[in-house]
């Protein structure tokens, strides 16, 4: 049985994200001119601070010194966090994107850009902004609907306890 190189990759690293209370969300190994790189992408439920990463990165390029995973040429070992417009393909990052901005793909062809308020099982309850001085609407999403999902960054938006405030003055 063959296994590709990522495949190999994943299963030495990801026991070792973990054990660093980590979720191993992507590997890429990439040819940059002559040099290889590896891309090693973490998270976790309150999100990966630069302390996490560098731990981690120590502990994974230690693991990958002990292991002949990439080869015998040099590589460049990078490991990040998945960024601000993450792509969401797992429940779990459903889950940690609650009350964020999504720009929906869906598989009928259609896209809905809305705020994701709940996610159970099935699908997503989502707030949809009005436009035009237009109130928002609710609407319920299917996993089954969704082709892509990427979170989008808001520049300009009030905080939840600032719209409370509002309301009650």
């Amino acid at each position: 049985m063959s296994t590709t190189q990522n495949e190999r990759l994943r299963e030495l690293l990801e026991p070792l994200v973990s054990s660093q209370g980590l979720d191993l969300e992507e590997i890429e190994v990439a040819s940059v001119g002559r040099k290889r790189v590896l891309r090693v992408v973490v998270d976790s439920e309150e999100g990966a601070d630069l302390d996490a990463v560098a731990d981690v990165s120590r502990a994974l390029s230690a693991k990958l010194d002990e292991s002949d995973v990439m080869g015998d040429g040099e590589y460049e070992l990078e490991v990040g966090t998945p960024g601000a417009e993450r792509a969401l393909t797992e429940h779990r990052h459903y889950l940690r994107a609650t009350d964020r901005l999504v720009k929906f793909q869906l598989t009928d062809g259609g896209e809905v850009t809305a705020r994701i308020l709940q996610v159970d099982d099935e699908g997503l309850d989502l707030e949809v902004p009005g436009v035009k001085g237009r109130k928002a609407t609710a609407r319920r999403l299917g996993f089954t609907d969704i082709a892509k999902a990427r979170v989008q960054v808001e520049f300009n938006r009030k905080n939840a306890n600032e719209d409370k405030n509002e309301e009650e003055a």
